[in-house]
């Protein structure tokens, strides 16, 4: 009767990697989140200061745009590279 207890009693999860994935994916949500909603103010502000004929803030503004999406997409990518390696 105990060669049946003892396998049913073995921990399937382990509880720490599950806690570290939680984590992870929280961290990966909120700056993936924070990444896109810079990318879209960015764009949005360049939009608007060409509008007013601000050359130079519609710059800065497209280049945090660019750089928001770039970041973005990167992110993506290396979620992606994490998932199928491993």
């Amino acid at each position: 009767m105990s060669g049946l207890i003892a396998p049913l009693s073995a921990s399937v999860v382990d509880g720490q990697a599950l806690l570290d994935t939680a984590i992870a994916s929280l961290v990966a949500a909120v700056v993936v989140t924070l990444l896109a909603c810079t990318a879209i103010y960015g764009f949005a502000m360049a939009a608007e200061m060409r509008r007013e004929d601000r050359g130079g803030a519609a710059l800065a503004a497209g280049a945090l745009g660019i750089a928001a999406s770039l970041a973005f997409a990167a992110v993506i990518v290396l979620g992606i590279i994490v998932m199928v390696k491993g």
